[in-house]
């Protein structure tokens, strides 16, 4: 399969894979293809911006896009299907560890800070 591992202190730390072993792994995972960044690109520059990022109320919209009940949602991100729900109305703010579980659980790349 080609795997290289790449070990710190005698234990294994980085599994480097070939590309088209990437992309089955993700497809297998159910996320969208990664794209090939160019090298020298500055990994900064390519993040998104935050106008680009989604905003806590689209939370309810992109949960369901993804075909998932409240309960799953909350489940996975380890809150009550009370708090997401008060989360996805706006009457509560999400601390940044449940901002981030939401949007790896979501596949969304992060959220915008409330404006």
């Amino acid at each position: 399969m080609g795997i290289q591992v790449i070990s710190r202190d005698g234990q294994p730390e980085y599994a480097v894979v070939p590309w088209e072993h990437y992309q089955a792994l993700l497809k297998a995972a159910g996320q969208p293809a990664a794209t090939a960044q160019p090298a020298g690109v500055n990994a900064s520059a390519a993040a998104p911006t935050p106008a680009s990022l989604p905003t806590l109320g689209e939370l309810a919209a992109l949960r369901e896009a993804k075909g998932l009940a409240a309960e799953q949602l909350a489940r996975k991100v380890g809150i009550s299907p009370v708090y997401l729900a008060l989360i996805e109305s706006g009457e509560r703010e999400p601390d940044a560890a449940i901002r981030r579980s939401l949007a790896w659980e979501l596949g969304v790349a992060g959220w915008s800070e409330p404006s």
